[in-house]
């Protein structure tokens, strides 16, 4: 094996499975039922946070 080699060889023992997706083109998604707490994004402050950009810049908050 060269020195090449073994630099390579981490790279070519690494797999990464891609998500599963829904949809094809721009309707493609990520499938919700095969995603686990690992994957994704976690959204639940975002509601905190425009609420207090809004009384930041004084603006009426928007009733839901």
């Amino acid at each position: 094996m060269s020195s090449d080699d073994d630099e390579q060889q981490p790279i070519l023992q690494a797999t990464v499975q891609p998500l599963a997706k829904v949809g094809e083109g721009c309707l493609s998604r990520f499938d919700p039922d095969a995603l686990n707490e690992q994957q994704g994004a976690d959204f639940s402050a975002a509601e905190t946070f425009r609420q207090q950009l809004q009384v930041e810049h004084g603006t009426e908050p928007v009733k839901k």
